[in-house]
């Protein structure tokens, strides 16, 4: 029985543990599974410090916080100490974080001692964490197929039993869809329940702080711990993980357009036991339909690109990160940096992202994108009239190969297709393991929620992991 964030905790506080031997203990398993290439550091130096200090401040009676000795791994496009930043980029490869990012900031605070850096894809562009500059992430069931992406070396960690939560940033499904293909939970909250501040942006209106665990019950307990208003960001809204759940029968919408004949059948089996779990807990299930769905992955990947293109421009050799040292004009160091530190994928989507943005195409692409972004909104609140969560497939698929569809951006973006709605949207939604297929890799089904309806919504999944 692998341990819980409550488990552990009463151990260290009990003296049954000490938080040097936990934390010694993760950095063994995190040595060990190296060859997943889940981690791009390991902070131990620094880890091993902050837990002698615990284990002092226990041992003296001294107040120690909720989660005092808890190991956790951060994805790389979190400011932190120990180790540099990287976003899994040539770009940032050597540069040192000057502060860290609230939410490390707030768990730190409480005691948990990050031990690594977990590997993505290049600043969180892709979905299967094969775009990395330092080589991809092999799934934790599997090593032949990917981890998801782009959060893919966080799942891993946790899937391995190396921490009993990480961290990730969900833009469009990155912590979901890897959730669902290394059999943890993982959550992307309402858009501002957590704040940005010192994480890497990819797309600003879109990014979401979330992370990964084993249950239900310790991604409560970690997100309670991150969520809440900071002047830093003002994006962020607070309360949301203050609300106290109501316990009643509640209505399930099933989305039968993420319930067809692309999606494979033993997903689609493993996505009605669970709603029949549902069920016979004395929920009602209903058919619904979302027929703005068949648009989302164009409107993402015009709207998510021209946010790309806009933050990637600070990437220049100019101010901080790489710089091509054989430039010889301004415009030769703007070009040839942006070249060696940019991934394929990377241009990729600043190209299509300055493309929609350009006099003559933002009416065309980007503004009826948003337009359609309002109309996909509109179409979900009609839903949560009637009902209180919807349920969908995480992915149409389990974890393909890893090089499967590396050469195919259309096929590796649909991916993403269950995923991406909810993140138009702003909404809450979670990834949760509910079973596998016939190779034994993990399915993931999704539960999607209204806005702020975060903390309900992970009370429904604890009664569920309990049942």
């Amino acid at each position: 029985m692998k341990p819980t964030i409550t488990a552990l905790t009463e151990a260290i506080n009990s003296g049954k543990q000490t938080a040097v031997s936990i934390i010694a203990a993760a950095l063994e398993k995190a040595e060990s599974a190296k060859s997943h290439n889940a981690l791009l550091s390991v902070t131990a130096d620094r880890a091993l410090e902050r837990a002698k200090k615990i284990d002092e401040m226990i041992a003296n009676n001294t107040p120690v916080g909720k989660l005092a000795g808890v190991p956790f791994v951060v994805k790389d496009n979190f400011l932190s100490f120990g180790a540099p930043t990287t976003a899994a980029s040539k770009m940032l490869e050597d540069f040192d974080a000057p502060l860290q990012a609230t939410v490390v900031e707030k768990l730190e605070a409480e005691g948990a001692i990050c031990i690594g850096k977990a590997n993505l894809d290049a600043f969180a562009h892709g979905g299967s964490t094969e775009n990395s500059a330092f080589g991809p992430t092999k799934n934790a069931i599997d090593d032949s197929r990917v981890a998801g992406g782009s959060s893919g070396g966080s799942a891993v960690v946790t899937a391995l039993d190396i921490v009993p939560f990480a961290l990730g940033t969900d833009t469009g499904g990155s912590i979901r869809q890897p959730a669902g293909f290394n059999g943890v939970y993982g959550i992307k909250p309402t858009y501002g329940a957590l704040s940005r501040f010192g994480v890497v942006a990819m797309s600003s209106g879109l990014d979401t702080v979330g992370c990964f665990a084993r249950s239900a019950e310790d991604i409560d307990i970690v997100m309670s711990i991150m969520a809440g208003s900071d002047e830093r960001d003002m994006t962020t809204i607070g309360g949301i993980y203050d609300q106290v759940p109501v316990q009643k029968s509640m209505t399930i919408g099933l989305i039968k357009e993420t319930m067809t004949d692309d999606v494979q059948p033993e997903i689609r089996d493993a996505v009605h036991a669970y709603a029949n779990t549902m069920a016979e807990q004395g929920h009602r299930i209903k058919e619904v339909s979302l027929d703005m769905i068949r648009y989302t992955l164009a409107m993402y990947y015009i709207i998510v690109s021209a946010e790309v293109s806009s933050n990637l421009a600070r990437y220049d050799g100019v101010r901080y990160g790489l710089r091509a040292e054989s430039a010889n004009t301004l415009t030769d160091l703007y070009g040839m940096t942006r070249d060696a530190g940019f991934v394929d994928e990377n241009k990729r989507r600043i190209i299509l992202g300055s493309y929609v943005l350009s006099s003559g195409y933002f009416d065309a692409y980007y503004l009826k994108a948003q337009k359609a972004r309002t109309l996909l909104i509109e179409q979900f609140d009609r839903l949560f009239d009637d009902c209180d969560f919807l349920l969908t497939p995480t992915s149409p698929t389990t974890a393909f190969k890893l090089g499967e569809n590396t050469n195919d951006p259309i096929s590796m973006y649909l991916a993403d297709a269950m995923t991406v709605p909810a993140s138009l949207a702003g909404l809450a939604a979670m990834s949760i393991p509910v079973g596998v297929d016939s190779q034994g890799l993990p399915i993931g089904a999704q539960l999607i929620g209204p806005r702020m309806s975060d903390k309900q919504m992970l009370a429904l999944a604890m009664s569920l992991e309990n049942a």
